[in-house]
């Protein structure tokens, strides 16, 4: 019988480094001869870690809808639009990879929306929490190991985010006040406290991120 691959979750906000993160994660992974699951990132055209919301034809859907600002919606109606992506990618590719025994990190999970959606936007926290279990699952919820990347300074954010972009443009989240990305922000550190989850700061180097969170990746290494 084939042994179940591990979940790794690599959050924060935007302009924390989560995507490259997940790669170097992957790919260390991949370097020690562990199978990992890749998906069609449709705004890069190549193989990626999942960076959800997308991941499947599906869910890159939602996340164009969710991430056209032009779109108006409610903070209850992103939690459905977030959940309804997240249900797709964790029913069609984590967990038929993580059963066939490959090992996934991805970018984000539910603990997005409780930053987001919770503490950035009023949605009742034990309320995303049911809504997320009752359609995906408490197995997409517990993940083996969650890093969350914390950046607090404001300014190198939007400066990150712009050269990630090439522009000034910005999506839906992004473009939120500064009171907002400070609830935000908040509510990723109050989330790792309450659960005992590591918190890395991301306004370091990528090489010194990584090597903090492949301390974490290979105490579950050991564990496996």
């Amino acid at each position: 019988m084939t042994e179940r691959g591990k979940y790794i979750v690599i959050e924060g906000s935007d302009g924390t480094g989560k995507s490259l993160q997940a790669i170097e994660t992957s790919r260390h992974l991949t370097e020690l001869g562990y199978g990992t699951l890749l998906v069609w990132n449709d705004e890069t055209n190549q193989m990626e870690p999942v960076q959800e919301p997308g991941g499947t034809p599906r869910a890159n859907i939602i996340r164009k809808k969710i991430k056209d600002k032009s779109i108006p919606r409610t903070p209850w109606e992103n939690v459905e639009w977030f959940t309804e992506a997240r249900q797709s990618i964790w029913q069609e590719a984590i967990e038929p990879a993580l059963t066939s025994g490959l090992w996934v990190v991805t970018a984000r999970s539910w603990v997005s929306t409780v930053a987001y959606q919770g503490y950035g936007q009023g949605v009742n926290i034990d309320r995303i929490r049911e809504y997320t279990r009752e359609n995906i699952s408490e197995t997409y919820m517990s993940p083996d190991l969650i890093c969350i990347l914390a950046l607090q300074d404001e300014r190198v954010r939007r400066l990150r985010i712009q050269s990630r972009s090439g522009s000034e443009a910005t999506d839906t989240f992004e473009s939120l006040p500064a009171e907002f990305q400070a609830s935000m922000q908040n509510g990723y550190v109050r989330f790792a406290e309450a659960n005992g989850i590591a918190v890395i700061d991301a306004s370091r180097t990528p090489d010194k991120v990584q090597a903090d969170i492949w301390s974490h990746v290979v105490a579950l290494l050991h564990s496996h």
